[in-house]
């Protein structure tokens, strides 16, 4: 194995993760308000927010990808750079399921809960921050980790479209010029192994201290 091909995997590894932490910042960050509009009490609010993840969930993140990436140029504005492009698509996809997500584990809370917080003469704000939050994050670990399995794979589309150089972008690369297509995207398999085992692991961890199984 040519150790300067191992090298372009690495820098192909590490534009995975890159990308990966910034959807899962951005991305994060909009799904909690999304799911927060979801369950507003105001309906118009909630009625968008749901609109919102209805369009985003109903369009393939390969389309949505090129919409961000080659949408500015048509309104002559200048494009995105494929970072920027991934990154922008990535979020707003992530944001959907995040959302939706969250705005389950939210309702899943067990509605006494919510009474007695509103009891105690809490704003909302407060109940959700002292009372009903902590007890859904036990609730949306495991699913909010394994989404973020998803998103470090679907990262890949990202080289389809805008020609964003992660993991499997390299590899193919590699595999043009070597012809050793089992090699090179066996190593990347294992690559992404090793960045997704993990994030499994400490779901299950974190399942089992939050006792999420209600033991």
């Amino acid at each position: 194995m040519n150790w300067t091909f191992f090298v372009s995997l690495l820098w192909g590894l590490w534009g995975t993760v890159v990308l990966s932490l910034l959807t899962f910042l951005f991305g994060g960050i909009a799904g909690f308000l999304i799911a927060m509009a979801r369950i507003s009490p105001v309906k118009a609010i909630s009625r968008i927010a749901a609109a919102y993840i209805e369009f985003m969930q109903g369009l393939p993140l390969l389309v949505l990808m090129g919409l961000c990436f080659y949408g500015p140029g048509i309104f002559g504005y200048h494009s995105w750079t494929p970072l920027q492009a991934a990154t922008f698509a990535l979020t707003l996809y992530a944001s959907s399921y995040l959302g939706e997500i969250w705005r389950g584990c939210l309702q899943s809370v067990a509605k006494p809960q919510w009474e007695a917080a509103e009891c105690l003469g809490l704003t909302r704000w407060q109940r959700m921050r002292a009372v009903i939050l902590p007890q859904a994050l036990r609730i949306a670990t495991p699913p909010t980790v394994g989404f973020m399995v998803q998103i470090v794979k679907n990262t890949s589309i990202a080289s389809l479209v805008v020609g964003y150089a992660e993991l499997s972008y390299n590899a193919k690369i590699i595999n043009n010029s070597t012809f050793q297509p089992f090699l090179y995207f066996g190593i990347a398999a294992l690559m992404y192994f090793a960045v997704c085992y993990p994030l499994s692991v400490q779901s299950r961890a974190l399942e089992r201290k939050f006792n999420v199984a209600n033991r």
